[in-house]
């Protein structure tokens, strides 16, 4: 029994994670020990990032905002074209996967909406909404299709039985849909809101990298922005540090996400990606 709880602790360590991490750590320094010696002075190797990292936490950058401050404004800017994106591709799902004549309208513009980059849409989302405002355009364009696209799916994915059902015993219309078909659809809508999720941040940080206006009046903020800026400046160990806060708070992200779809849908079988 001692040996079992034994067993069962180290399952739940981290184990394998931590491992790949620290292989990944050992390969990147082999890689830059292995880099002739002019090569080294621009390929950082992990001590000087990760100097660069606590460097940018710490005192941060040329406008005194640490990488916290950075990280703050690169999230507001995501939350809120998130939400909007939310609010215009959920209920747009429903009714394209609800009504034909919706469907008929809407699907050429998606169709032909849908494949264009966001990055490619940075010049005029500049132009219309300027710098202050044009990243969140950019994400709202990222998160948007995910979220429209996977409703649709979750909706017509709904049984047939179910509604058979729900008509036999009186419900209308709109029965039907809020206590049938939406809650049958709820977890393809919340996997298109984390991949809509994640398609926003990494499009924030690109359009970040050509306007990071911050409102408050403190210098341009986003960890967009620091990538971009250390970079036109020659500095390649800033510009990791921030490419790995940028990972680091997509991961968080996505985590929260499968701990929420865990536990709203216990039914089904856990999803571990």
């Amino acid at each position: 029994m001692h040996k079992l709880n034994l067993h069962q602790a180290f399952k739940k360590l981290p184990t394998l994670e931590t491992a790949s991490i620290i292989a990944a750590v050992l390969i990147w320094e082999t890689i830059f020990l292995a880099l002739p010696q002019t090569l080294r002075e621009s390929f950082p190797d992990p001590v000087s990032v990760a100097n660069a990292f606590w460097r940018l936490c710490t005192i941060g950058d040329i406008n005194k905002n640490t990488l916290l401050v950075h990280s703050f404004a690169s999230l507001s800017r995501l939350i809120l074209g998130f939400a909007i994106a939310v609010l215009t591709g959920f209920p747009l799902g429903l009714l394209m996967s609800l009504k034909a004549s919706v469907y008929r309208i809407f699907k050429p513009l998606v169709e032909i909406l849908r494949p264009i980059p966001p990055i490619a849409w940075i010049p005029l989302a500049i132009i219309l909404f300027q710098i202050t405002y044009g990243p969140l355009f950019i994400i709202w364009l990222g998160a948007f299709f995910p979220i429209l696209l996977n409703t649709i799916a979750g909706v017509r994915r709904t049984s047939p039985i179910l509604v058979d059902v729900a008509k036999t015993f009186g419900a209308d219309e709109k029965q039907t849909a809020s206590k049938v078909i939406i809650p049958s659809a709820l977890p393809e809508v919340l996997t298109g809101l984390r991949i809509g999720l994640g398609v926003g941040w990494m499009s924030i940080i690109a359009a970040e990298m050509i306007g990071a206006s911050s409102p408050f009046g403190q210098g341009p903020q986003g960890l967009g922005y620091i990538i971009f800026n250390y970079w036109m400046s020659g500095l390649i160990a800033p510009v990791v540090a921030g490419m790995i806060a940028i990972g680091l708070i997509a991961y968080v992200i996505n985590e929260i996400f499968l701990q929420i779809e865990k536990h709203l849908f216990k039914w089904r079988k856990e999803v571990k990606a």
